[in-house]
Formats: C-alpha cells, sequence, structure tokens
C-alpha cells in the first residue's frame, strides 16, 4: 500500500446510480487520513474500500449540497461508535454551520470522541502539521463552496556521493542535517533542494481565481468535471465544470496527475472524459475516477 494514496469511494454527482456512489474520497498522506465530502453511502463504501473511522483525522467538506454532505451523520457516529482514539478536526464553509450542526446531530448517540470544528470563512491556510498545511481556497458554486490544497514543507535530499567526497557518513549525516554545517561543511554542498509533494481537491465551482489557485504546481489534483464539453453551458448555468475546461486547468498549472471524478448521471461512458481531456491538451497522468479505486500520489521528483 502506498504511503499516500487517494482512495475513491463515490465518483457520482447529484445522485448515485447502480455503479456510483454519491462522493467520498479518503486521502492517505503518510500517518494521517484526510476524508472529503462524505456524501451518501460513505460509511458503507468505507467498508467496501477497507477504510475503517480510525483512518480519518480531517473530514473537508467543500459545500453542503447532499452528494457532498449527507453522508457526515453517519460518519461522524461511526467515528464516535469505535471510539476512535485520536481527535478528529472537521472544515467545512462557515456560512452552512448550522448544516454541520444538524448532520452532526441528526439522531443521538453516545459522543466518545472530540471532533473539533474549523469553519472556513476565507481564503488561506487552514492547519499546520510537520507533514503539510491545509490550505482553502473560495469556488464559484450556487452555494458558498471551498476547495482545499495540501502543501507539504520542502526538505533537502542528500547527495551521497558529496557526503563521500567531504568523509561524511554515519551519524554525522544526521548531525549535518540538523545544525546546517559540520566540520565546515554547509548543508547545501552536500545536498539539493526537494520540493515537497502538493495535492489539491476541487469539487462543484465554476472556472474561477480559486481552481487556478489550488492547482498550481499539483502533484494530484482531484476535480470535478460533471458534464461534456458539448453540455458547457448547462455546466455554466450550474456552477461545474466540464471534462475539457478541467484539463485545461490542470495543463497550465503543471499538475502531474490529474484524477476526473463527480460525474452527471447523464453519461455512462467515462472513456469520453478521458478523451475529452486529452483533447484539451492535457499531457501528464490521467485517471477517470472510478468507485473503490486507489490512486498513488505520484512519487517525488
Amino acid at each position: 500500500m502506498s504511503a499516500r494514496e487517494l482512495v475513491v469511494l463515490g465518483t457520482a454527482s447529484q445522485v448515485p446510480t447502480r455503479r456510483r456512489n454519491h462522493n467520498g474520497y479518503l486521502l492517505r498522506w503518510d500517518a494521517e487520513g484526510i476524508l472529503f465530502d462524505p456524501g451518501e453511502g460513505t460509511q458503507r463504501q468505507m467498508l467496501r474500500a477497507g477504510v475503517a473511522a480510525y483512518d480519518i483525522n480531517r473530514i473537508c467538506v467543500t459545500h453542503f449540497h447532499g452528494d457532498h454532505s449527507l453522508g457526515l451523520a453517519g460518519v461522524v457516529q461511526r467515528i464516535n461508535l469505535d471510539r476512535v482514539p485520536h481527535p478528529v478536526t472537521a472544515h467545512y464553509p462557515a456560512s452552512g454551520q448550522h448544516f454541520f450542526e444538524r448532520l452532526r446531530y441528526s439522531t443521538a448517540y453516545r459522543e466518545t470522541v472530540d471532533i473539533a470544528q474549523v469553519p472556513v470563512s476565507a481564503d488561506g491556510a487552514l492547519a499546520a502539521t510537520p507533514a503539510y498545511t491545509l490550505h482553502a481556497h473560495k469556488l464559484s458554486h450556487p452555494v458558498e463552496s471551498y476547495g482545499y490544497r495540501l502543501v507539504e514543507p520542502d526538505s533537502r535530499r542528500m547527495l551521497p556521493e558529496k557526503l563521500a567526497a567531504h568523509g561524511i557518513k554515519g551519524p554525522d549525516v544526521g548531525r549535518l542535517q540538523r545544525e546546517g554545517t559540520l566540520h565546515g561543511v554547509a548543508l547545501e554542498e552536500v545536498s539539493e533542494e526537494r520540493r515537497g509533494q502538493r495535492f489539491a481537491f476541487v469539487m462543484d465551482t465554476r472556472l474561477c481565481d480559486g481552481v487556478h489557485a489550488l492547482a498550481e504546481g499539483c502533484d494530484m489534483l482531484v476535480i470535478e468535471s460533471t458534464f461534456l464539453d458539448e453540455d458547457v453551458r448547462l455546466a455554466t448555468d450550474h456552477g461545474h465544470l466540464t471534462a475539457g475546461q478541467a484539463a485545461r486547468a490542470a495543463q497550465e498549472a503543471g499538475v502531474r496527475h490529474l484524477v476526473l471524478t463527480h460525474f452527471s448521471q447523464r453519461y455512462s461512458e467515462p472513456e469520453e472524459f478521458e478523451r475529452q481531456a486529452r483533447a484539451a491538451g492535457f499531457e501528464g497522468e490521467l485517471t477517470v475516477a472510478a468507485d473503490l479505486m486507489r490512486v498513488p500520489v505520484p512519487k517525488r521528483v
């Protein structure tokens, strides 16, 4: 199992279909799990995908349409039923506070877990951990919606041949990394910058500044492509993207791996989403998401 991977729990927009559950996505990021947009049926999809409540450290909701949030009630209650031993943090648009409260307390249950509520009211950083900083950017949809972006801190990659040339080995390597210099040798002389990985999650939106800010330089971009290009007017009217629009935004942003999802029930052939994304010029890795699929985050370059 990859230490960093996307587990797709559902890919349907608006209503589930015979083959697609409502939205739901778990990002495994080393020791943490971030659950995005748990739609109706997410708890059962978690079971089918081998995802436990213990795997969830954060819940990020882009907006409060049902296909992105109706599964919250079941997920929250399962977290409490299983007595998850660590705190869980929930992020969601502040304007939907009443929706979150209704879903969290939709039925009677025993609360055993501290679920911290950290709503989003503006663009910017939401949380910082040693493994990543979580950012939010506002999107363009009929109800307030935010996308999320994880940015891993940059680090340095040690160069064995240069370490050897300076006679640095064993515990001295760690000492050099901690202190920055050792016996007159600077860390920069025996290492090179290693860019941190970037991941973005973009759901219901028209093209807007937020889409581009979230996608910029991402190793993996998970983005809605509700409509095919011939239905671009419908996409714009309802606050969504087409496959071509999503792909062009990804190409312009330098995305390495594009994951298209959130498909309208009017389409039955996922191959057409891939064809239109390629026709729009996207040249990187491309996945048309399917329920229960696992997609590794690209390896660091």
